[in-house]
């Protein structure tokens, strides 16, 4: 299985996209002080959003598909209705 996963950054209201076998194990990933890339200076990150596939370039078609604007636009509608429970 492939994921298409969205993590949120509550204190800095920043997404991120992406797409792993294992979002958890990305989830810390990112969240770790071993993470050198984008992500690193707007921890701490939460899942937010998944979606599952069954290949991988399924879930790599998805993910171009949510880093467009419409795309991001679904997102930010769903961080607005979801705001209760990311405080």
């Amino acid at each position: 299985m492939h994921f298409v996963y969205v993590l949120y950054s509550k204190r800095f209201d920043k997404i991120y996209i992406g797409y792993s076998s294992n979002p958890e194990i990305r989830l810390s990933f990112h969240n770790s002080d071993s993470n050198t890339g984008w992500t690193k200076r707007y921890k701490p990150w939460k899942i937010i959003y998944t979606e599952q596939f069954q290949t991988l370039l399924e879930a790599y078609k998805r993910e171009k598909q949510l880093k467009t604007s419409r795309g991001r636009n679904f997102i930010r509608d769903l961080i607005t209705r979801k705001k209760v429970e990311l405080l």
